[in-house]
């Protein structure tokens, strides 16, 4: 078995493993990327027993894997599109993320579907049926009714009590059913991350991988300009968007998923995924979710990106417009731009294979991910979604595997394998400190004030997020900017205002270290 050591990240750390890194030279796996699925290359390995360096250009999550809808769903929009074998491996993922990995970070949410005066019996029949259908596939993938509940036709009145602002007048009932949720995406790969150190990865932010080739990289210290030649066994690019920088012979056709960010407020207390038809279009929804510290995200589009690739994307003009005049046909007050709190918009890295025919939108591509084997070696994994990172970062490196002379004979793990702070619910109920600290970090909760209860102060008049939060994630959650704290620790950045609040306490964390 292998040993489990320290899950902390930080600066002190990073300098080490780089100067280990110089000293050897060499490693069996080096993973190009900090997203979802590079984070779970690198647990994969090492859990493995392999030597492992992930490097990251920026930071933890820095690109789609931050995102995203927050949603780990069951894959109920493939199922109603034919694509019967990617909705099932996303319903077993979703239940191993539940119930295994992250218990802590991932929740129950129900979702509603209103039968609205407009819509078409087409639209409902096909809610009814994608829903019914996730209810099949939630058998088969063994998530009992404890974790999930089956879906069933609800009265109008019920419906309301989920969706207060919801237009009641010619409302003819609708549809119920139970989805996962994540606290947040960033910080499950922040949680990944911590694990794979934990199990001995070096994981490395702020290093750009130049040169990369089948048998190495060049690896760049973004923050000292240090060069070191690093040799692999393997070298897997999960780079994600970026992806096709990386290898050559790649195409990469992005989508632009965008999400509003509103106030609870404007809601009057959502506490359901509200799902409203896209007029004109039978497959296509627009959902109101509610999220963590008062807020509710308004997503989400499929929108080609043609061009160069923007590192922070941002959202169009049209697509707040086309989102904002959706869900507004659906509640009794519209939302308008004054509304707004902040948007923000991530880049699918969806394969082009050059064969378009049925796809001429990206929202008609499969999101079935795929591993590509370059000439010198280097494997690469592009496409999927989050909910299924684990079986991307499982296929890839079985890939490598299959192609090397590493001898393995630990078969993956990580479907057994809890995440830093996971524990089942029953644990998770009893750990001694506020419910808003467990929900962030699980079992690791009490840690996390570590006595001081002074730390329990926000970082600024009218904010939730502590002092407390801004220093774990420096001392133990590889955070080395004010930008990581943020943006990616927190979500605090999603509001302009929010962020120009906190920065001076973000500021301050540093300092205090």
């Amino acid at each position: 078995m292998i040993a489990v050591g320290n899950a902390s990240l930080n600066a002190a750390r990073r300098t080490r493993e780089l100067d280990w890194l110089d000293t050897a030279g060499a490693v069996d796996v080096l993973v190009i990327g900090g997203g979802v699925t590079g984070v779970g290359v690198a647990l994969d390995a090492a859990a493995r027993g392999l030597t492992v360096a992930l490097v990251e250009k920026h930071d933890l999550a820095f690109g789609t894997s931050r995102w995203s809808s927050k949603l780990v769903h069951g894959g109920l929009r493939y199922l109603a599109s034919g694509h019967v074998g990617i909705a099932y491996e996303s319903a077993v993922e979703r239940g191993i993320l539940m119930k295994t990995t992250a218990p802590h970070l991932v929740h129950p949410i129900p979702q509603v579907a209103p039968w609205l005066p407009e819509a078409k019996l087409a639209q409902a029949a096909m809610l009814r049926s994608a829903f019914l259908g996730g209810d099949v596939l939630r058998t088969f993938a063994h998530t009992s009714d404890d974790h999930l509940p089956h879906s069933r036709r609800i009265s109008s009145a019920e419906i309301l009590r989920y969706a207060p602002t919801l237009r009641p007048y010619g409302l003819r009932g609708g549809f119920l059913t139970w989805d996962g949720q994540l606290y947040d995406d960033a910080r499950l790969v922040v949680a990944i991350a911590r694990t794979a150190a934990q199990y001995g990865a070096r994981v490395l932010t702020y290093c750009a991988a130049e040169e990369v080739t089948g048998s190495g990289a060049v690896v760049v210290d973004q923050v000292s300009g240090r060069r070191i030649d690093v040799a692999a066994r393997m070298v897997i690019n999960a780079a994600g968007i970026w992806a096709d920088q990386v290898a050559s012979g790649i195409k990469l056709r992005p989508s632009r998923g965008t999400h509003l960010v509103l106030p609870q407020s404007a809601f009057g207390g959502l506490s359901a995924v509200l799902t409203v038809p896209v007029p004109g279009e039978l497959r296509r929804v627009v959902m109101a979710i509610p999220a963590p510290d008062d807020r509710v995200y308004v997503g989400l589009t499929d929108e080609e990106a043609p061009g160069p690739v923007s590192d922070v994307p941002q959202a169009t003009d049209a697509e707040i417009d086309f989102l904002l005049s959706t869900i507004s046909s659906a509640v009794r007050t519209p939302l308008t731009r004054a509304d707004l709190l902040g948007s923000y918009a991530g880049l699918r890295p969806l394969l082009d294979t050059g064969h378009h025919r049925g796809e001429d939108r990206t929202a008609d591509i499969s999101r079935r991910h795929a591993v590509i084997t370059g000439e010198d070696g280097l494997v690469t994994i592009v496409g999927g979604k989050l909910t299924t990172y684990r079986r991307m970062a499982q296929d890839a490196l079985d890939k490598a595997l299959a192609q090397s002379t590493v001898e393995v004979r630990r078969p993956c793990l990580t479907h057994r394998i809890p995440l830093v702070g996971a524990a089942d619910r029953v644990t998770l109920t009893n750990v001694e400190a506020p419910t808003r600290f467990v929900q962030r970090y699980g079992v690791e909760a009490p840690e996390v004030i570590a006595g001081d209860r002074s730390l329990l102060e926000p970082v600024a008049p009218g904010l939730a997020t502590t002092r407390a939060e801004f220093r774990f994630a420096v001392r133990h959650e590889g955070a080395l900017t004010e930008d990581d704290l943020l943006d990616r620790r927190t979500r605090l950045g999603l509001s302009a205002a929010d962020r120009e609040l906190a920065l001076p306490a973000a500021r301050d964390a540093f300092a205090s270290v």
